[in-house]
């Protein structure tokens, strides 16, 4: 690898100015330099080798990409990160049948157009692989081509449905899911995930929905809220608090961590996400969210870093998501008047034109910030469509607010890809950004994939990498305060570790105590320790005698 690397360097002197990338002068991209953000000169080295690969095109950039550190992936859907191959598996262990027809897993007897999935597992003929590919092709969009009456986005949502029935492999999916993140040097994931919620729907369905409620009046929330708690809605707090904590322990069980043997994937940090299903009745949806922040608060109570933060999930364009939307946007904005600690990412402006009617692209982003206290935007991908757009920008910018940002998956949902996506808008306001993966398995993607896509389809510098992967952890749900001075700005260290070689082994004493009581200040600082041993790699006189000219 390095001698391909160093034979390319050549090409690249003419056009590299290298005063710049040794700190004489702007960086590519306009980046300001400040005295801590002036680059070292293992990262002008590394600068110069991310330039030479991505002129080597894709395959090449991704062979460097992989092993760059990326941080955080923030946006995950734990069920759509998971392959199909092991949800195949998956379901032989459970004893479920595949339905021939629909190609989807059905439950036993396994008769007629129900074949047992064990018959997909262990030596199989010809035949059985053929059909085996066409499920691995039902349960994602690998192969798909659209038709007039099928999109990708159905064949994408239709993959949750065609999953049903499989019982609880939540440490296993987690093992599959922290273990990839490891082998591409990703150090921190949130998983949405949906407990048990059966109980609180239940309830909800007795107590009924009113004409108060409907009109979102926050008196008659919180008498609702209020009839949920005396109705029991909490007993399923502890199945909720369980289903995280039983993944994590089985899934450290299944790497071995804290032995000899522990795997790569135990390095990976997991937290997890709430995630509300917004396509159910009203009643249900503020059951479901009521559920949730109590579930969440009560793990930020316990300090059992489990439970981060709540989400609200399904198709967005689907009838109920759109009917409903201004009053769940107003549940969650009560409800988190009433939990004010927990978090809240939620998935808004996942729309395009032509999915919904003009009308319904206008406001969705806007509302879940402004009503749905939302710190984090799910795709944003309408923006552009929304009223006062430019005013939106200015608002999510000055607000600090992070846009997920999932290039692959608005591609294949929504047909919204290159110059027609707003990730280059959000970057030019100055709205944080990060890239994340959405549903890798059903996308038959990873994160390195999004990276060398945001790279080639955007012009990015290296540096522009940096900056995404550290807004991300910037804006985790890590409880605890951040090791930069301000938001969004990665050129001054806040004072207890200003001046300090960031990511270092031996930082101060106040630094030290900072890294200590911080769980988010402590994952910032280990990115740093990994950008420092990425570019580290990378040295040699032949490295020097470029950067300096010769």
């Amino acid at each position: 690898m390095r001698s391909r690397l160093t034979s390319s360097f050549a090409q690249l002197a003419a056009s590299v100015t290298l005063a710049a990338l040794s700190g004489c002068g702007p960086m590519p991209g306009g980046s300001r330099l400040t005295p801590q953000g002036i680059p070292t000169r293992a990262e002008a080295r590394t600068a110069l080798i991310y330039e030479a690969n991505l002129r080597q095109g894709p395959e090449t950039l991704r062979a460097f990409l992989n092993d760059f550190p990326k941080g955080a992936d923030l946006h995950v859907h734990l069920s759509g990160a998971v392959y199909a191959e092991t949800l195949i598996r998956d379901a032989g262990e459970d004893g479920l049948c595949v339905d021939k027809t629909t190609l989807s897993f059905a439950k036993p007897p396994c008769r007629g157009n129900l074949i047992p999935a064990t018959q997909l597992s262990g030596n199989i003929d010809r035949q059985s692989q053929l059909f085996y590919d066409k499920l691995i092709d039902s349960l994602s969009v690998r192969s798909f081509v659209p038709t007039a009456s099928w999109s990708e986005h159905d064949q994408f949502f239709a993959v949750f449905d065609r999953m049903s029935g499989l019982a609880d492999h939540a440490a296993e999916w987690v093992d599959e899911v922290a273990s990839r993140a490891a082998a591409e040097s990703n150090q921190y994931l949130e998983l949405m995930h949906t407990p048990p919620f059966g109980h609180a729907a239940q309830i909800a369905h007795q107590i009924g929905w009113n004409a108060k409620l409907a009109q979102a009046d926050p008196q008659a929330f919180a008498e609702f809220r209020q009839q949920l708690l005396d109705h029991g809605l909490r007993d399923e707090v502890a199945a909720g608090r369980n289903a995280a904590l039983q993944a994590e322990t089985g899934r450290e069980q299944l790497e071995h961590c804290g032995t000899a043997q522990a795997a790569p994937g135990c390095q990976v940090e997991v937290r997890y996400i709430y995630q509300v299903l917004r396509d159910f009745a009203p009643e249900v949806v503020f059951a479901q969210t009521l559920l949730g922040f109590e579930t969440v608060q009560a793990s930020m109570n316990a300090k059992d870093d489990t439970w981060v933060g709540i989400n609200l999930v399904r198709p967005e364009d689907d009838f109920v998501s759109m009917r409903d939307y201004t009053m769940q946007m107003k549940m969650v904005g009560y409800l988190h008047s009433v939990y004010p600690g927990v978090h809240i990412s939620l998935h808004a402006g996942e729309l395009a034109p032509g999915i919904v009617p003009p009308e319904g692209l206008r406001f969705h982003i806007r509302q879940a910030v402004e009503l749905g206290d939302a710190e984090r935007i799910g795709h944003g991908v309408d923006v552009m469509y929304e009223d006062r757009a430019r005013d939106l920008l200015t608002e999510l910018a000055t607000r600090h607010i992070m846009v997920e940002i999932n290039l692959s998956s608005n591609e294949g949902i929504l047909g919204v890809e290159g110059d027609t996506h707003p990730f280059p808008v959000y970057r030019a306001a100055h709205v944080p950004v990060a890239l994340s993966t959405d549903d890798e398995g059903v996308s038959r993607i990873d994160l390195t994939h999004e990276y060398v896509r945001a790279a080639i389809d955007y012009g990015l510098t290296y540096r522009d990498l940096k900056q995404l992967a550290r807004t991300g952890m910037e804006h985790d749900f890590l409880p605890g305060a951040s090791l930069w001075a301000k938001p969004d700005d990665f050129s001054t260290a806040t004072n207890a570790c200003r001046g300090e070689t960031l990511g270092g082994d031996s930082p101060s004493a106040n630094c030290k105590n900072l890294l200590d009581g911080s769980q988010k200040a402590s994952a910032q600082w280990e990115l740093e320790r990994r950008f420092r041993d990425f570019e580290a790699k990378f040295q040699g006189p032949g490295f020097d005698r470029l950067l300096h000219g010769h």
